[in-house]
């Protein structure tokens, strides 16, 4: 008989994990996560998990008391961080995701640990095939300039993968993928649609005094009503919960194809 030598004990320090160990099946491996799995992974709430720090401020304290085999977080991390994790002696995977194939291979990466490979493979499938769907339903349509912004202060543009889920759900994306923005560059390319989904915002971006401080009063997408708070673990956890955010994106974009998915916010200013 084959010992079963996959972890036992998972401390998830990124949402993103968490959601992956839901989908494959192996939550109940999970001994502790941040107080933000919550948000994308309700289920954690009724568990009665030990809550720690997050990738960005972990502390070896916290980890060692939950006493893991794996602990698994991602970018973005802090070289303090990091030294803390690896203080704790567990095992340790550490994410970068960029790009929806990153994604994908971190999902296959996750299941390989987990003994379940056969369900990641299947829960990438599923992502590529209603991604795949989408793309066919908008190709034919008009393709409005969509910006979006994962942080305000200071201005970045979201993560390369959004910008491949923009381009499926019928949209061009506008500006560099992950990288800085100002407020004069944006309001010179003009977009017709803007999505903020700031990291750690949830649904509460505030539109209005964006557009108000930022002078955006003129721009296209100001003017047509076209500026949408999306939520935050929609589109920067990267993760299966990503789909949820191409439906809000579809319903952004191409509203009267697309008609707001009934729980996936997209508030309009």
């Amino acid at each position: 008989m084959t010992s079963d030598h996959t972890p036992r004990r998972v401390v998830s320090l990124q949402p993103s994990a968490t959601v992956i160990l839901q989908a494959i099946g192996k939550l109940d491996r999970l001994v502790a996560c941040t107080r933000y799995c919550a948000d994308v992974c309700p289920e954690v709430t009724s568990r009665g998990l030990a809550v720690v720090s997050d990738s960005w401020t972990s502390k070896t304290s916290e980890i060692v008391r939950a006493r893991p085999d794996l602990v698994i977080a991602a970018v973005p991390y802090q070289e303090k961080a990091v030294a803390e994790i690896l203080k704790s002696g567990a095992r340790f995977l550490g994410l970068a995701p960029k790009t929806l194939a990153d994604i994908y291979t971190d999902i296959t990466t996750i299941a390989g640990l987990m003994g379940t490979m056969s369900r990641g493979q299947h829960l990438i499938a599923g992502m590529q095939r209603e991604i795949e769907t989408m793309r066919r339903k908008t190709r034919n349509k008009s393709r409005p300039r969509v910006y979006c912004e994962e942080w305000g202060k200071p201005m970045i543009a979201s993560q390369p993968w959004v910008a491949e889920l923009v381009e499926a759900a019928g949209g061009s994306y506008v500006g560099t993928p992950g990288k800085p923005a100002s407020a004069e560059a944006i309001l010179l390319e003009d977009p017709d649609v803007i999505v903020a989904a700031w990291c750690g915002a949830g649904d509460r971006v505030p539109l209005g005094k964006i557009v108000k401080t930022r002078d955006w009063s003129e721009m296209r997408a100001v003017r047509d009503g076209r500026v949408y708070c999306i939520r935050d673990e929609y589109l920067n956890t990267p993760a299966p919960t990503l789909l949820s955010g191409l439906r809000a994106l579809a319903s952004a974009i191409h509203p009267q194809d697309f008609p707001q998915p009934k729980g996936q916010d997209a508030s309009r200013e």
